[in-house]
């Protein structure tokens, strides 16, 4: 489970204060498969670093699990991130001189698996994406698309209930962003957690749920209608 309880806070850009989240309390259940939309400058990106352990709020408490988040130190919010959170970003983060097998064995590695159970997990993982066949190409000799599933099989190597995922489909065609939705579905039907930042009305409407953020704060928790999720394409998180 995820909460946030009085979350508050704002930045200084060029001069001015921007708010980011304010006074947001909000619980997403475990199962759940939420979408956040909104437009540039909500706070979404804000939204999803502070559940990711990653950005620490001015004012109130983010948890995973009842766990207060930035009560611990770094080095025990960084163990909560590798044990039960899984990351998928629109620019994959894949560590280009790698393969993808040895790309997917990173957290594995970090876990300090074994070298056998490291490429044993990392190869299944890749089958399940449909890559078992290039578990020794390089990101560069892989498509776009088969890079984003590579982040995926990554993403599920240690087996988080929790997957926060920023605009997974942003740099994918039509086909190739609805097989990521469709993928994800499948990991929330197995009982993890998913809360998506993005811009994708469609993509939006594969969620459970839709919450909508407007100057830091949450208008809605329904699904998403087109003119609350169709933003010009500009629009950064």
């Amino acid at each position: 489970m995820l909460n946030m309880q009085s979350v508050s806070k704002s930045y200084r850009h060029r001069g001015k204060t921007i708010t980011a989240l304010n006074d947001v309390t909000l619980e997403i259940p475990k199962g759940d498969f939420v979408s956040i939309v909104g437009p540039s400058g909500s706070g979404k990106s804000t939204f999803l670093l502070m559940f990711g352990g990653m950005l620490s709020p001015a004012s109130g408490s983010v948890l995973v699990d009842g766990q207060s988040l930035y009560d611990l130190n770094s080095e025990h919010r960084a163990a909560v991130r590798r044990e039960k959170i899984g990351f998928v970003f629109q620019t994959f983060n894949l560590v280009p001189y790698l393969t993808a097998l040895e790309n997917v064995q990173i957290p594995l590695f970090l876990a300090k698996l074994s070298d056998k159970e490291q490429k044993e997990r990392a190869t299944a993982l890749l089958e399940r994406v449909g890559l078992g066949d290039r578990l020794d190409h390089k990101p560069s000799e892989l498509s776009v698309g088969q890079q984003q599933r590579v982040a995926l099989a990554r993403m599920l190597a240690n087996d988080p209930p929790i997957i926060l995922a920023d605009e997974p489909t942003g740099n994918l065609d039509p086909e190739t962003s609805q097989a990521i939705l469709d993928f994800l579905q499948e990991v929330n039907k197995e009982g993890r957690t998913i809360v998506m930042v993005t811009h994708d009305m469609r993509a939006a409407g594969t969620a459970q749920r839709t919450l909508r953020l407007v100057d830091g704060a949450i208008v809605n928790g329904r699904k998403a209608t087109s003119q609350e999720t169709d933003f010009p394409k500009g629009d950064d998180v």
